[in-house]
């Protein structure tokens, strides 16, 4: 197994202006764009993290927080919270700016998103463990592991 990473090695951030095709009729941004972008970050995060092309295995505790315009200055940041066998749990925080106020950022969503690293032949494959170095990232880890640890038990109840 590589070497663990440190959480602020796998920081990522991603920003984006939302523009009219990727809104409603009232200029509401669609849930599924800003999705979209989340799922970028966490991937671009989760491949900083394993040096492997990952996919999203799960998305868990989507919560939108506030609306997104058209117009707005959407802000996506990443990093790693868990890290299993070869699964990666990336939270993602994404926040709002109306470029034209001047006001700061405003938290519009977060999530959590299992990633999962493959090798060549598509299939599963190990990742470097997450070197913890703040009393916060050990906590989002023990939580990342919880979460880890009740799906597993709900997959293999769906199994029986």
């Amino acid at each position: 197994m590589a070497r663990e990473k440190a959480v602020r090695e796998t920081y990522t951030e991603l920003a984006q202006v939302m523009l009219i095709h990727q809104a409603n009729a009232a200029g509401n941004i669609h849930g599924g764009e800003i999705m979209k972008l989340m799922d970028s970050a966490a991937g671009v995060c989760a491949i900083k993290h394993s040096g492997k092309i990952c996919v999203t295995a799960r998305v868990d505790e989507l919560q939108f927080h506030r609306p997104i315009y058209v117009g707005s200055l959407v802000t996506c940041t990443s990093k790693v919270v868990y890290v299993g066998k070869s699964s990666m749990e990336i939270y993602v925080l994404v926040e709002v700016e109306d470029l034209a106020s001047g006001r700061p950022r405003e938290k519009a969503l977060s999530g959590y998103f299992t990633m999962v690293a493959l090798d060549k032949s598509g299939r599963p494959t190990e990742v470097p463990g997450l070197k913890i170095e703040t009393e916060e990232e050990q906590t989002l880890f023990e939580e990342g592991r919880a979460r880890y640890k009740s799906y597993k038990l709900k997959r293999e109840k769906g199994k029986n």
